[in-house]
Parts: structure tokens; C-alpha cells; sequence
């Protein structure tokens, strides 16, 4: 199996007078695990299923391996689909049910079942193939719903929140799954979530869509580090977030007016003074004590045990700021106010925007 590449070329999707996914230009590599990450209601599973051709964009193309997808329904096109339900057929074996697609080609009897054998095997469940879907556990069935969508040889494999019926001990174990299975099989894998710890775990690189656009396309690490709107800042990870006023911008860095005191940080869009403005920064960047270029003195609120790590609530002037911390000992005695810190480089600023969360 080989992956190939996918692009969107302007791709818009209508129904009627609403736009479900507004112009989108957007290149998957091949054999890459891309992912589009969102909430519900932004229109990735409406991409997914336009990649797949269940739907027809309004306008623009949809190109897989450089050839145009137009008019091509789903059985044209080197795709295969996994939905969230899986759809495993519960009166046939396992070894059917993965062999199902080769047979409705015309494949002889022996030689699918040989390979559904091998495509078990392939995704660790060598010898189940006697089995019922109702005799598997949840990520067992999920196993068996790729070895079926691998059977048909496709170039790309779409998975629309696969994970989603799973408890979080066993999403966590089918993380690790996916992405071996895809580094194993070398195909293109497109993965629908609204997950942002899926994505950030298993994806070469990933999209942030929000409200039917596509807000920031790059690496796990770039997308955690370096968000691009208030949006992708708010949805991928925690955030402090601090209104403020713009005092002034110069080389990239902004000094910000704000509850907690001025605040000096990196400008991530065109600023001018007197401009309204947030400050975001993430809970484990702030340190107990001084000693960087930001720092704010406050009372602790509260204490919010999270196992190896604690999120310590402080208030100032009745603005919140959390502060992620390692558990241990010395936690314990920690005086009713204390003084915050974080660096220059640690607070991102950007012009008011709509955020994640309200």
C-alpha cells in the first residue's frame, strides 16, 4: 500500500443559504497522519465526507495523488471510510467482516480470507479471525473496523472520531495503535476529532478548524507553542487569558495594560497602542517565585489535585490565573499570597478575538 497526497483547491460546501465550510485551500502530504481538529458544528466531518465523495463541494476540487475527485463517488475514489460506529457486520466472523470488501470485488474466497488473516495479523489480532465482532472489546472492534478498510487497498484512510465510544484508559492505548498501524502501512491517514489530546499525540501535523474555516494548519508542536488566533490558543490546551490594553509594540514585542499589572509579551498579530488586546499563558509556565521578565503578586484561591501535577488557582483583583505545578511535598505549606512569574516569551498577544470557550 502506498499513500498519496490530497489537496483542496478552494473547496466550498453550501447547504442551501448556510455554508458549512467556507473557500478552504488546504495540501495533506502522502503517507502522512494529518488530523482536522475542532468542535462539533465547524464542518470537518462535512470535509471529510466531501475528501470521501459522499459529498460534492459547491465549488472548488478535491485532488487525490494530483488527479481531480469531480463526479468520482466513493467506490472511485483510493479511499476508504471509518465511521464512528464502526458498522461491523455482528452475524459474520471477524475474518469476514474484514474480508467483506474484497469479496463484493469479486476476490476468491481463499484468497480474501488468506489476507484478512494477514491484515489481523497486521493490526495484533492474528487468530480472532474465527471470532464475532460481539466477542471483542472495544478496541479490539476498532482493530477489526481498519484491517476491513485496509483490505481494500486504499491510498488514503479516513477515520472520523473513531475513538470516541472508548473509555479514556483505552482512547489512550488506540492512540498508540493508530499511529503504529499508519507508520506499518505507510498510507495516508485523514482522522476527524474534536479531541485536541488525539491530535496533538498521533499527527505528522494538524488543522484547526472553527466555524467552517480552517484557522491554523501545522505541527503538533508549533500548534501547542505557537497558536496563530485567540481561537487555536484557547481550544489546544489550557490558557491564562488576560484582557488588556496595548501600551506599546516595538521589535515584535508588546507591553500590555492589564488587571494583573503591565505585562510584556509576544506580539502575535498587528498591534497599536491604545488597542484592545489578550494576553495568553499557559498554566505550566508560570513558576512559583520571581526571576522572569513578568511578575504578579497574588492570593491562592484554591488547590486542584490533577495526580503528578497540582493547578494552584490564584486571584489579583478578582482576576483568576492558574498555575500548573509538579505534585510533591512542598506544596503543602505554600503561604496564603505569593508572587508569580513568567517570561517575555511565555505570553502571547494577540488582537480581541473569538476564543474556545465563550
Amino acid at each position: 500500500m502506498r499513500g498519496k497526497d490530497v489537496r483542496l483547491d478552494n473547496v466550498t460546501i453550501r447547504f442551501g443559504d448556510t455554508t458549512a465550510v467556507h473557500p478552504t485551500d488546504l495540501a495533506i502530504h502522502a503517507g502522512e497522519f494529518f488530523s482536522i481538529l475542532g468542535p462539533s458544528g465547524c464542518g470537518k466531518t462535512t470535509l471529510l465526507r466531501t475528501i470521501s465523495g459522499f459529498i460534492e463541494p459547491t465549488e472548488g476540487r478535491v485532488l487525490i495523488g494530483g488527479e481531480d475527485m469531480a463526479g468520482k463517488g466513493p467506490n472511485e475514489r483510493p479511499t476508504a471510510l471509518i465511521f464512528q460506529n464502526l458498522a461491523l457486520f455482528p452475524l459474520m466472523s471477524v475474518a469476514e467482516n474484514v474480508a467483506f470488501g474484497l469479496e463484493a470485488r469479486g476476490v476468491a474466497k481463499a484468497e480474501r480470507l488468506k489476507r484478512a488473516e494477514e491484515l489481523l495479523a497486521l493490526v495484533a489480532l492474528g487468530g480472532f479471525g474465527g471470532k464475532k465482532p460481539a466477542d471483542l472489546s472495544g478496541g479490539q472492534r476498532q482493530r477489526v473496523a481498519i484491517a476491513r478498510a485496509l483490505a481494500v487497498e486504499p491510498s488514503v484512510l479516513l477515520l472520523d472520531e473513531p475513538l470516541s465510544a472508548l473509555d479514556l484508559k483505552l482512547r489512550q492505548h488506540m492512540r498508540a495503535e493508530l499511529r503504529a498501524i499508519q507508520r506499518r502501512v505507510g498510507i495516508t491517514f485523514i482522522y476527524i476529532t474534536h479531541d485536541q489530546g488525539e491530535a496533538l499525540a498521533m499527527s505528522d501535523r494538524v488543522a484547526v478548524m472553527s466555524r467552517g474555516r480552517v484557522e491554523q494548519v501545522t505541527t503538533a508542536e508549533t500548534l501547542y507553542a505557537d497558536p496563530a488566533t485567540p481561537f487555536v490558543a484557547t481550544f489546544v490546551g489550557e490558557q491564562n487569558v488576560l484582557p488588556g490594553t496595548v501600551a506599546s509594540v516595538a521589535d515584535g514585542v508588546a507591553r500590555i495594560d492589564t488587571p494583573l499589572g503591565p505585562i510584556t509579551g509576544r506580539a502575535k498579530a498587528t498591534l497599536a497602542p491604545g488597542a484592545a488586546a489578550l494576553v495568553m499563558v499557559r498554566p505550566e509556565r508560570v513558576a512559583l517565585g520571581t526571576g522572569r521578565e513578568n511578575t504578579v503578586t497574588a492570593r491562592l484561591a484554591a488547590r486542584h489535585l490533577e495526580g503528578p501535577s497540582v493547578n494552584l488557582e490564584f486571584e489579583h483583583d478578582g482576576r483568576r490565573l492558574v498555575v500548573t505545578v509538579p505534585n510533591g511535598p512542598e506544596l503543602r505549606d505554600l503561604p496564603s499570597e505569593m508572587t508569580l512569574s513568567f517570561g517575555r516569551d511565555d505570553a502571547l498577544v494577540y488582537a480581541e478575538g473569538p476564543l474556545a470557550h465563550g
